[in-house]
């Protein structure tokens, strides 16, 4: 690696053009400035030409120049990161499950159209996955169902988010028997939030696993395809109902008191978000605040 004082020699007297002159500048000896560069040629070649009006570059001694200019930029990059200024260019990595996913991918693409030289990276994950990606810094921002007791991460109340039950359109659902012609469309998170939903409207029901199963999918955005289709209902969380495209298709059946989920915004805790995220952050909370 290259002196740093030499580095810092070289490009004064590259800028004055003097030894003697860039000895002042630098509170140096014009000796100690022969000596710092007659380190770097041992190094690098013949850097500098002596002229009688000044020094003349020779291309290794062009090459270290840039190489100076772009160090001073990566420092610069650096201390802007470390003070949180790092907010005019650079990738910001959100994590989250599937529904609240589906609400702020498009709220994402909105932000990177407004702001290009943010590039946005989301991923569609479970809880488990969310917090592992954040602990081992992959991603800057993760959402969960589930706020974490781990002391690594800083968790905030960033939504809440009702579950609800939806149907075919026209479908009528006055009694467990209902659902039980109906049938129901799973999916992996699907018996929990039935189960927790339902015993609300049907109170003492058997269960959703003496319903009849009439449809599966692991992919939240396909869910209300079998619905939207007549083939039978499900529970879903709201975002994940509200982002699907064919509502003409299917409807909500009203089931008492909500039955809210909150969403957790997660970091970690040990350093402040970087300013880039902190806006992200600020916007999206903005956009899902509920209009009063």
């Amino acid at each position: 690696m290259l002196n740093p004082q030499w580095l810092r020699t070289f490009g004064a007297l590259v800028e004055i053009g003097n030894f003697t002159r860039a000895a002042e500048r630098l509170n140096l000896t014009q000796a100690a400035v022969s000596q710092h560069l007659r380190h770097l040629e041992d190094e690098l070649g013949l850097l500098v030409i002596r002229r009688p009006r000044g020094i003349e570059l020779t291309p290794a001694g062009q090459a270290l120049i840039d190489y100076c200019a772009e160090t001073e930029l990566a420092r610069k990059r650096l201390d802007s990161r470390l003070a949180g200024r790092d907010d005019d260019t650079g990738e910001i990595g959100v994590i989250s499950p599937g529904s609240i996913g589906l609400a702020l991918f498009p709220l994402l693409l909105d932000w990177q159209e407004r702001h290009p030289e943010w590039k946005m990276r989301h991923r569609f994950a479970p809880d488990s996955e969310v917090l592992e990606a954040i602990l081992e810094n992959r991603y800057d921002i993760g959402f969960v169902t589930l706020k974490p007791d781990d002391t690594r991460l800083a968790a905030s109340k960033f939504s809440e988010e009702p579950l609800e039950l939806v149907v075919p359109k026209g479908a009528r659902v006055h009694e467990w028997r209902d659902l039980e012609a109906l049938g129901f469309i799973d999916h992996p998170d699907g018996q929990a939030m039935a189960n927790r939903l339902l015993s609300r409207r049907f109170p003492g029901h058997p269960g959703i696993r003496a319903l009849t199963r009439h449809g599966f999918s692991n992919q939240i955005g396909l869910i209300l395809e079998f619905v939207a289709r007549g083939l039978g209902f499900t529970v879903i969380p709201r975002y994940a109902r509200v982002a699907f495209g064919g509502q003409d298709a299917i409807e909500v059946v009203e089931c008492g008191e909500p039955l809210v989920d909150t969403l957790w915004l997660i970091h970690r805790a040990e350093w402040p978000l970087a300013a880039r995220c902190a806006r992200v952050v600020e916007y999206l909370r903005a956009c899902m605040k509920p209009s009063s």
